[in-house]
């Protein structure tokens, strides 16, 4: 059984082995789009994980046993929280993370890492999970990486995960989880893009976010970011708008990272340069060149690089919103008097 892969061995196809956020990275790895180095802890480990702790499938069978509004459902996800984060991963387990971490991190132990669920479920087509799993960033040292695997397999069953996995009635024999740990990015700025309009729907745009720092600020709704319309085709800029960034998220030695006011020059300048801002937009049409359909795609500057090499993708996930309106049924057609008048000579009624 393979307990780890790299980004560069895996693709779309291995979702069912490292799921939809370490399969998305490799993809984009194997089609030379920058993104920050790392493995994947594959959805097989966490399978034999959760066979060592839990032989009988009890866990599976009680959140199975739930439905969406359950009044149950918070206790039982609890619970099954509890058991995964309580147990020591496997010697062999340990062993290959410890092994993985040491070539990722060039033998420094010091180096920052993001340890980031990579459920079998998510980032689908039909359905994204966006923000139902966890992520850990900036995180030192091998105990940090194996404690925070643990939380990642745990959060599969943190209580908006498991609702939103019985409001859509999937089976729990066919979700895992993959946990990536991938190197950190020092992010001077941060933020997402849509390759179609996240508000019209309109295919022949590319919309840009941005803000100072992490992108964890912008995701989590803590800043509003500066946003930018491009004309996909030419790349034209058709709107900006300069928002007032007071915070930005940093990490700090021990781990992690917290909110740091942003000096006062740069609350109200735009966190993404004119060229960095077409080269946003270059990169977000190879993207979704590559994939054949419109991207939600997360992005970081990192301030250690060159600039031809600062700009890496943390993540590009199929855009769901507007994808599910196009494939609704138009309304029918309401039958008039003469409608149903044919039917009935015509012996249809």
């Amino acid at each position: 059984m393979a307990t780890l892969k790299w980004f560069r061995d895996i693709g779309l196809a291995d979702r069912e082995t490292v799921g939809g956020k370490g399969a998305s990275l490799g993809e984009l790895d194997r089609a030379g789009i920058r993104v920050p180095p790392g493995f994947v802890i594959t959805a097989q480990a966490f399978e034999a994980f959760l066979q060592e702790i839990d032989p009988r499938g009890e866990v599976r069978a009680a959140i199975e046993s739930l439905s969406e509004r359950d009044p149950g459902l918070a206790g039982t996800t609890a619970e099954a929280r509890a058991l995964i984060e309580s147990r020591r991963l496997p010697e062999a387990l340990r062993a290959a993370i410890d092994e993985a971490y040491a070539v990722l991190c060039r033998g420094d132990v010091d180096t920052p890492v993001a340890v980031r669920s990579s459920a079998t479920s998510e980032d689908s087509e039909d359905a994204s999970f966006a923000g139902l799993q966890d992520t850990y960033l900036w995180l030192r040292g091998l105990d940090a990486v194996l404690v925070h695997v643990r939380r990642c397999w745990a959060s599969l069953y943190s209580e908006p995960s498991v609702a939103y996995r019985r409001r859509l009635k999937l089976p729990e024999s066919g979700v895992a989880m993959g946990v990536v740990v991938q190197r950190m990015v020092d992010a001077r700025s941060a933020g997402v893009i849509f390759t179609r309009s996240p508000t019209t729907g309109d295919r022949s745009v590319i919309s840009v976010e941005a803000a100072w720092g992490l992108g964890s600020a912008v995701v989590g709704g803590e800043v509003t970011p500066d946003r930018f319309t491009l004309n996909k085709v030419t790349l034209e800029v058709l709107s900006r708008t300069i928002s007032c960034k007071a915070v930005r998220h940093v990490p700090v030695a021990a781990g992690g990272v917290i909110d740091e006011a942003v000096p006062e020059a740069e609350e109200s300048a735009p966190s993404v340069s004119e060229a960095e801002l077409q080269e946003l937009a270059r990169i977000a049409k190879r993207v979704e060149q590559h994939y054949g359909r419109a991207q939600d795609i997360e992005w970081a500057i990192d301030a250690r690089l060159p600039a031809a090499e600062a700009i890496l993708l943390l993540q590009s996930r199929p855009e769901t919103v507007w994808s599910k309106r196009d494939g609704e049924p138009a309304a029918p057609v309401r039958a008039s008097a003469f409608d149903h008048l044919m039917a009935t000579l015509s012996g249809r009624r």
